[in-house]
């Protein structure tokens, strides 16, 4: 749709869906659905447990209920819209709406990604550090920690959205995907989108490339230190408080650097789909399962919680 006083402005963009097949509709309904349903069952349960068990107020389950918050938020950005495009044929969203959903999905990758480096150098100093861990990681450098990855995510979602809203949209208004994002909004521009392309890069580089290089860095200071472990019993218990985060980083970053730093175009447009789905779904699905399924205190503690539930 066009504004009425200026033809050539876009002030609603038509989403595309996720499949054009209505034989799958109903497939796809029920199975978003049950995923967005999990995913806040799952995330709002590992909050509860957290929040309510006092033997969790360690610094690692503190940045694990921001990825849980992180993962609700996730999901409520994206599938809410999927649902509702998958109800209503031809669904629609607002410009203002777009770029509102492109904010929120750009702020939640951005900050799971840098999360997940900083839970990742948790990990290096209680196994690499163990007797500096209290001061390494006190009260204070923690709330610093998680203040800094929401701030400094908010901070590059901003400009991102700023920059989008100063293109002009002036031809096609079809978004040959589900939801709105920074790739797929770059496609309909009329100007030049020569600023946006090069912040692209920039936060590519950091969100992505340091930060999955910082990741992987504490991660082979880790499995070289437990590799010095003598005991085949500290070897099993140093690794199993970090597999469950290193299975996460590798599911996570996959999909995301599928997309953003290897953006696909025209006939892979399908599989960009799925791999987003992975992200705003699936990822913040698995990740509490991930976590109980591998992790004894959050079992007891759900069990604390739900002792009627549990048995």
């Amino acid at each position: 749709m066009m504004a009425a006083n200026n033809d050539t402005t876009v002030v609603d963009f038509i989403l595309q869906g996720f499949s054009e097949n209505p034989k799958l509709q109903g497939f796809f309904i029920a199975l978003f659905l049950f995923l967005y349903l999990s995913a806040l069952t799952g995330n709002s349960l590992i909050l509860m447990a957290i929040c309510l068990n006092p033997t969790l107020q360690t610094p690692m389950y503190f940045f694990l209920t921001n990825l849980a918050i992180l993962d609700i938020a996730c999901t409520s950005t994206v599938l809410p819209k999927l649902l509702e495009n998958l109800l209503v044929k031809g669904s629609t969203i607002s410009y203002k709406g777009c770029l509102t959903q492109l904010f929120f999905i750009t702020w939640v990758l951005g900050a799971e990604l840098l999360l997940l480096a900083v839970m990742s150098y948790d990990r290096y100093v209680a196994i690499c550090q163990p007797l500096h861990y209290h001061t390494l990681m006190s009260r204070p450098h923690c709330a610093l920690l998680a203040g800094s990855v929401w701030m400094v995510c908010g901070v590059n979602s901003s400009i991102h959205t700023g920059l989008m809203a100063q293109l002009t949209f002036c031809g096609p208004n079809e978004i040959h995907h589900f939801l709105c994002e920074v790739p797929t909004l770059l496609l309909l521009a009329c100007g030049p989108t020569d600023l946006n392309n090069v912040m692209i890069l920039i936060a590519d580089a950091y969100f992505g490339v340091i930060n999955f290089l910082l990741t992987m860095l504490s991660y082979t200071f880790i499995i070289a230190s437990i590799l010095r472990i003598r005991s085949a019993e500290g070897k099993r218990r140093a690794f199993s408080t970090c597999s469950s985060h290193l299975l996460v980083v590798c599911v996570f970053y996959s999909t995301i650097i599928y997309t953003y730093i290897l953006p696909g175009s025209g006939s892979s447009m399908e599989n960009g789909k799925v791999v987003a789905v992975m992200y705003t779904a699936v990822s913040p699905t698995l990740n509490p399962l991930i976590y109980t399924l591998r992790n004894k205190d959050v079992k007891v503690a759900l069990r604390r919680v739900f002792p009627t539930f549990c048995k």
